[in-house]
């Protein structure tokens, strides 16, 4: 008298397969991950510092073409002191929002900061960098907004 005996289930070699493939694949979500919420941040800033330019230039044509100081660019903006959200109206990545006249050459980025240069222009003939982004002598009705991208190399971001 045979019996046979039919054990249904997966072997061991079956089962660290599946936790193999599994491990592969919440590896890959776990690099992609931070490149993913970088382009994001990216994003934000560049749309920051759109609202910036924004504000720029309903200040300067409510007042005859002048362009704002720090403290007149940061009450456009919606600045709050004393909150971790400075700014109401642009998001938690900028700090800080910044007004210089301008002189040509490379200037330096600073991650969170937008600097609005006066009477200068982005430099399209030079290529920003990590840690500068080149502007071009403009007229006095010209101006560049600046900020650093975290994405990529981190360069700077002129407009």
């Amino acid at each position: 008298m045979n019996r046979t005996q039919n054990i249904k289930g997966f072997t061991i070699i079956e089962v660290v397969l599946v936790l193999a493939i599994a491990g592969l694949i919440f590896l890959m979500v776990f690099i992609a991950l931070p490149a993913l919420q970088a382009g994001q941040r990216d994003t934000a800033r560049k749309s920051d510092v759109s609202n910036v330019a924004a504000a720029v230039n309903s200040f300067s044509s409510s007042n005859r073409g002048a362009f704002p100081n720090t403290a007149q660019l940061r009450t456009q903006l919606g600045f709050v002191a004393g909150t971790p959200n400075k700014f109401s109206n642009l998001s938690n990545n900028i700090t800080d929002v910044n007004v210089v006249a301008g002189s040509t050459g490379g200037k330096n980025v600073t991650d969170g900061t937008i600097t609005v240069y006066t009477a200068i222009k982005c430099d399209p003939n030079t290529a920003n960098t990590a840690t500068q982004t080149f502007l071009a002598a403009g007229t006095a009705r010209q101006y560049a907004t600046v900020t650093k991208l975290e994405g990529g190399s981190g360069t700077g971001y002129c407009l």
